[in-house]
């Protein structure tokens, strides 16, 4: 089986943002792996299939990445009980393995990358694994398990205004969608700031906003908008938004504040 080294290991299955801070963590003898055994070597190789987690902190999901997702299933109270999702930008799992844990019936794991689903989900019978998949060029008839009902939505390097017009022909009208905003990969390249981090609140406000008119016009409702419970890469800001595919008019709930939402990432995040 292929091998690759702890550090990098623990920043594939989410555990950390940077990998100066895993390499620090192996090194302090924070880092458990198969059977509690305690890797303090960042260099050191081991099995791609290897559950990492911190000492005393086993984590519930094969990716700190699910602790987003799970957050948006309660605080948007979505209910994926027999239902068939789509887990857009797959990478690991951690959103796939939230959604079989919370009873899903069949999960499409989908991601451009290629061997970086955990052997835990690879093997599951419930999870589709299409990897070497761009989502922009597909179409409901590469899902032959059942078209789904639910998506979530974490990708990188791309606007979700490339992702949700394809969904719209895939997911299931009344179906319901988590989609992670990423000031990152959403404002112009002028307003992130070093390190890809964006900083500036007026930056934060205009890019949700800008997403959520964006949904409203191909076609979703806005129904819920929250902040992500953990920091995404190099420590930026994510925000969590629940749509529902519609087939009338779209709408944007009056519940939704941008502006209280960033309140709270910032009170919250301490940024």
């Amino acid at each position: 089986m292929k091998k690759k080294r702890v550090a990098d290991l623990l920043l594939e299955q989410g555990l950390f943002t940077s990998l100066d801070e895993a390499k620090r963590a192996v090194m302090a003898g924070e880092i458990l792996g198969k059977n509690e055994e305690r890797l303090d070597k960042p260099g050191s190789l081991i099995p791609i299939d290897t559950e990492l987690h911190l000492k005393g902190h086993p984590l519930p999901y094969v990716s700190r990445g699910g602790f987003k997702l799970a957050k948006a299933l309660e605080v948007f109270k979505i209910d994926v009980t027999d239902r068939t999702v789509l887990d857009i930008g797959s990478s690991t799992g951690g959103f796939t393995d939230v959604m079989l844990q919370n009873g899903a019936q069949l999960s499409y794991a989908l991601d451009v990358g290629s061997n970086q689903l955990v052997w835990k989900l690879r093997q599951d019978p419930r999870v589709i694994v299409m990897e070497h998949t761009n989502f922009r060029y597909s179409q409901l008839a590469d899902f032959t398990k059942g078209q789904p009902t639910f998506a979530s939505i974490d990708v990188s390097f791309i606007s979700l205004k490339l992702i949700l017009p394809p969904l719209k022909q895939i997911l299931a009208v009344g179906g319901d969608v988590v989609a992670l905003i990423k000031p990152q990969f959403e404002a112009s390249r002028e307003d992130v700031g070093n390190h890809g981090i964006v900083r500036d609140r007026a930056v934060h406000e205009q890019v949700v906003q800008t997403i959520i008119d964006f949904a409203v016009a191909t076609g979703y409702s806005v129904l819920g908008l929250d902040f992500s419970p953990i920091r995404g890469g190099e420590g930026n800001i994510e925000f969590l938004v629940h749509l529902q595919s519609v087939d009338k008019h779209a709408v944007c709930a009056n519940t939704v504040s941008v502006a209280a939402t960033i309140d709270a990432a910032y009170k919250d995040l301490k940024h």
